[in-house]
């Protein structure tokens, strides 16, 4: 029996950025409006269609890619950027792909509810953070307006993902 998930309530809407707006905002649409696919695509699906691997031999699922997201915006713009200290709420030292990969018996809901949480809590972050305000992280400097084009061609990426996966589990298809 399939198991429904619960969809935290009002989500954020999926709205393409105008084309007119300044730096900061251009970048907080870009990132709002792939953060809002990443769930689009995952919407309306059982626990056990969000944790369906994709064809072999990738182990990609939409909920890995869910939880993925979770930890890189907590690791990006929450501990890199705002310089918050956190630990990753699903990878560890001794499993450092447990994000992507440990979704067997993980909590579809619950996770769901985490990345909403984690998004919304980057973006409050964010918000106090210019962004010539540069980081040093493993040998090289990056100054946040960096993180956010890296965060959204990370989006990008998973999302292209999220797009496969999805019309593998059902065939939907689109943007």
């Amino acid at each position: 029996m399939a198991m429904n998930v619960l969809w935290p309530e009002n989500l954020p809407p999926r709205i393409e950025p105008d084309g007119h707006e300044n730096e900061r905002r251009s970048l907080d649409g870009w990132i709002a409006y792939h953060r809002a696919t990443l769930l689009m695509k995952s919407e309306g699906l059982s626990a056990e269609q969000l944790k369906r691997r994709s064809v072999a031999p990738s182990t990609l699922t939409l909920l890995g890619l869910v939880r993925h997201m979770t930890e890189v915006e907590r690791g990006w713009f929450r501990m890199q950027a705002a310089r918050e200290q956190f630990e990753f709420p699903y990878s560890t030292d001794e499993n450092p792909e447990a994000d992507l990969l440990d979704v067997d018996s993980a909590d579809a809901s619950a996770d769901i509810a985490l990345y909403v949480e984690e998004c919304q809590l980057a973006q409050t972050s964010l918000a106090l953070v210019d962004l010539d305000t540069v980081i040093h992280r493993n040998e090289r400097w990056f100054d946040v307006r960096w993180i956010y084009l890296h965060m959204i061609e990370e989006y990008a990426r998973h999302n292209g993902h999220a797009d496969l996966l999805r019309e593998l589990i059902d065939g939907a298809t689109g943007d």
